[in-house]
């Protein structure tokens, strides 16, 4: 007896992809994230090329990823894919101590976030408006 498939967590004509150690805080990411939102994927990806942000890089890395699953994985257009969903959430924080005068110590916190990215093939007048 083996272990039942697990269902898929997005719908049929949808793909997914998960970066879970971006070293950040989430603030940050969600910054970017709200960038990419409901965008065309080759529009996301033209504004996360040119954006100044440094969390930019891992943020298209993972657009990127999800592109890739829904090409190969799920049988998609890469032309009608929409960045349907990116959220961001908190995962854990390294703590570190700086030493400081007297003899004292201060805690530094290095937060790392997670980034979940939807793709979704649409039609191409709904891509459009």
């Amino acid at each position: 007896m083996s272990k039942e498939k697990s269902p898929r967590r997005v719908g049929e004509k949808e793909a997914l992809s998960v970066g879970t150690t971006i070293r950040g805080s989430a603030q940050k990411l969600n910054l970017v994230a709200a960038l990419i939102r409901g965008r065309r994927v080759e529009e996301a990806m033209n504004i996360l090329s040119f954006s100044t942000k440094a969390m930019a890089v891992d943020a298209k890395k993972v657009l990127a990823s999800a592109i890739a699953n829904a090409e190969n994985n799920h049988n998609l257009d890469v032309d009608a894919l929409v960045v349907a969903e990116a959220s961001v959430g908190k995962s854990i924080t390294m703590k570190r101590f700086h030493t400081r005068g007297r003899g004292k110590s201060t805690r530094i916190l290095k937060p790392i976030s997670r980034l979940r990215i939807v793709v979704r093939e649409t039609s191409d007048e709904a891509g459009e408006a």
